[in-house]
């Protein structure tokens, strides 16, 4: 990536400041390549695993692509998943701008903003993640209710696009609303528990934290068909590493099968530490039905990226098809 492109990125994050999440810190990465093995004799010997890097932050869209890993599945499919697990997104970027990851969990605001700064990011798939709309306010029943309320958020970003997207189907716009800018997931927690907002946008494990202090979910993006979790990857990585993205895809889809098939308490203790939830709170997680990965639809793209433009976020002419790849997809 050239650097005055990643210039325009950081410029870009400036006024979007990511999600950031309290978790395990950044791994090292594995540099193993799509290299060959020498031949022996007449027989030639199988290729090396390619390595796939993953930048990814804690939350539970990770969980599949760990247990992937923690169970071998990689191995099987002859791929090496090489996991990073970074504390916030600013960090995953400058990762993913230093190569030191192939691809990265990310959402579809910050898709337009990548490909805004000029960078060639594709998606290749959806990943299982989830924002809720929490409150403590006994006035607040419905979402609706929040007309002329205080939801603490994080500005341009997709949480404030989650909750125009809520808003947007209660009736209300952005403007019927205060916004009150708290990047930082913990301190948004604290100031709801405290009264000092009416709603909240919050990712596991806080949903879980908040809930058993005694917070309310008004709304989350599953309940209202809102997904803007994927996966991506530059157009680099895909021309280069295109049958290890695929073989990477399988071992996710025998991951979420092993999770269907086995008891929560065989993987809990592995979620609780990438995750980071309160052990305390180990009988109270709910873990996601996940589903096999799946490409984006077009239309959720499509609405983020009008989103984007309307916070002028995105000003070029960038249409849905051309950020969706079909590494392993056919489109």
């Amino acid at each position: 990536m050239k650097t005055k492109n990643w210039k325009h990125l950081m410029k870009l994050f400036v006024l979007t400041a990511a999600v950031s999440v309290v978790a395990a810190g950044c791994g090292s990465p594995n540099n193993a390549g799509n290299a060959k093995q020498a031949n022996s004799g007449n027989a030639a010997a199988p290729a090396e695993a390619v390595t796939i890097s993953l930048g990814l932050l804690p939350s539970i869209d990770a969980i599949p692509f760990i247990i992937a890993h923690e169970q071998g599945f990689d191995k099987q499919h002859h791929v090496n998943l090489d996991i990073q697990t970074f504390k916030s997104a600013k960090d995953r970027d400058v990762a993913f701008q230093a190569g030191k990851v192939d691809g990265l969990s990310a959402d579809l605001v910050a898709i337009s903003i990548y490909n805004e700064a000029g960078l060639d990011v594709k998606i290749t798939s959806t990943t299982t993640g989830e924002f809720d709309l929490l409150t403590g306010n006994d006035e607040v029943k419905e979402v609706k209710d929040l007309k002329g309320k205080t939801v603490i958020l994080s500005k341009n970003t997709s949480t404030q696009y989650t909750v125009a997207m809520m808003l947007k189907q209660a009736g209300l716009t952005e403007d019927d609303i205060t916004v009150t800018e708290v990047p930082q997931i913990p301190t948004r927690l604290e100031l709801l528990k405290n009264n000092k907002a009416d709603a909240a946008v919050l990712p596991e494990p806080f949903v879980t934290m908040g809930s058993s202090a005694g917070l309310r979910v008004l709304s989350s993006t599953h309940s209202a068909g809102i997904n803007p979790f994927v996966l991506a990857f530059p157009q680099s990585a895909i021309e280069a590493k295109g049958q290890g993205i695929r073989d990477m895809y399988a071992a996710y889809d025998e991951a979420v099968n092993y999770m269907k098939t086995h008891d929560q308490s065989e993987y809990i203790d592995l979620i609780i530490k990438e995750v980071g939830y309160p052990d305390t709170l180990k009988n109270e997680i709910k873990v996601p039905e996940y589903l096999p990965a799946n490409q984006v639809d077009v239309k959720e793209v499509e609405a983020a990226f009008v989103w984007a433009r309307e916070k002028g976020l995105l000003t070029k002419e960038l249409s849905a098809e051309e950020v969706i790849s079909d590494v392993q997809f056919k489109k």
